[in-house]
């Protein structure tokens, strides 16, 4: 049985804009309203929120982060096709 994770997360097209974000994690903001205000994903809207997903559902570089990172804690950036990703993992099985 393939291993799955819930995570969240934040897209966006620069670097620099994900670096501010992480910033702003960590002086507390909630991910929550800083992926409903920045991010590019649909998922935005949800704040950030991807649900549950298998290992290998996702673009290479996200899905090694979110198999590999802390649980719980802002990570990133991780950059893919897609742009410059800050994730949060929730929880892995």
């Amino acid at each position: 049985m393939k291993k799955t994770a819930a995570a969240l997360h934040i897209l966006v097209k620069e670097e620099k804009l994900a670096q501010e974000i992480l910033t702003k994690l960590e002086r507390g903001i909630s991910f929550d309203h800083l992926a409903k205000r920045y991010s590019k994903c649909p998922s935005g809207r949800n704040g950030g929120d991807l649900g549950e997903f298998q290992q290998g559902a996702m673009v290479g570089p996200f899905d090694q982060a979110v198999f590999s990172c802390p649980l719980l804690t802002p990570y990133g950036p991780v950059k893919t096709k897609f742009g410059y990703h800050i994730i949060k993992v929730l929880y892995r099985r």
